[in-house]
């Protein structure tokens, strides 16, 4: 692969806090690797920021493997950036052109509000987790791989249900700001083991009652979300997820 440096145009969100209102800032940045990931362009940046004595900008990060889903950025209007089943960690610059402009915003939606600049509060996931992402096992040694029969089908939907990693971009990519996927899977990956049975009623109407609680937005279906996902997160797991609301429902009256 043919490496070439490039010349970039940034208009970058910048925003102090919550309740002050936030405004794009354009940065010059020259010379940038093709071979460079987006964040670390960032980190070049801000090292000239910093040598200028400007504040650098503010963005979450901590893998920058695509697992933790800190990262989160909306780059020329897609939450994660061009490409697909990517995080913004992942990403590199030889996904741009020499003389590009690339607009970088954060996560848009109400339920995450902006703490500074590109980085925002997703503690309302972590509360929607504590309303019932749980299951009653009993703690020490791990019993056997085969001791508990698992549907194949099951285990493997399950399985991929839980490879959502939190990130907010089906959140940033809903029009409503919805969270009906991350909810929904973090309710199929349970509810589909014989490990979820115990919580299986209460998990699917305490957590769908926490996101509204949360301010999430309701359901688009227009499937932007898993289009934007990093992980491929399917909108089958919101039918699931619907199905089991419905019967918790009847069987709780």
């Amino acid at each position: 692969m043919e490496h070439y440096n490039m010349n970039l145009t940034l208009k970058v969100w910048k925003q102090k806090n919550s309740k002050e209102k936030g405004n794009f800032e354009t940065y010059q940045v020259n010379d940038i690797s093709s071979e460079m990931s987006f964040l670390e362009m960032f980190d070049v940046l801000n090292e000239r920021l910093i040598k200028e004595g400007k504040e650098p900008i503010a963005f979450d990060h901590d893998c920058r493997e695509g697992i933790c889903g800190s990262c989160s950025m909306h780059i020329n209007g897609k939450a994660h950036g061009p490409w697909e089943k990517n995080t913004t960690c992942q990403l590199h610059m030889r996904a741009f052109k020499d003389g590009d402009t690339i607009v970088v915003e954060p996560w848009r939606a109400r339920a995450f509000p902006v703490i500074k600049d590109l980085v925002v509060d997703r503690s309302a996931f972590d509360r929607i987790i504590q309303a019932g992402g749980y299951i009653s096992v009993n703690t020490g040694n791990a019993v056997d791989a085969n001791a508990i029969p698992i549907n194949k089908k099951d285990a493997d939907h399950s399985f991929m249900a839980a490879a959502c990693i939190g990130c907010g971009a089906c959140v940033a990519a809903c029009k409503n700001g919805s969270a009906m996927l991350f909810v929904s899977a973090k309710v199929s990956q349970l509810a589909l083991l014989p490990q979820g049975a115990p919580e299986k009623r209460s998990r699917v109407l305490d957590m769908v009652a926490q996101m509204d609680k949360e301010g999430f937005g309701n359901c688009t279906n227009t499937y932007a979300c898993e289009a934007e996902c990093p992980k491929g997160i399917s909108v089958d797991n919101i039918a699931r997820m619907n199905r089991e609301y419905l019967s918790a429902g009847i069987s709780s009256e």
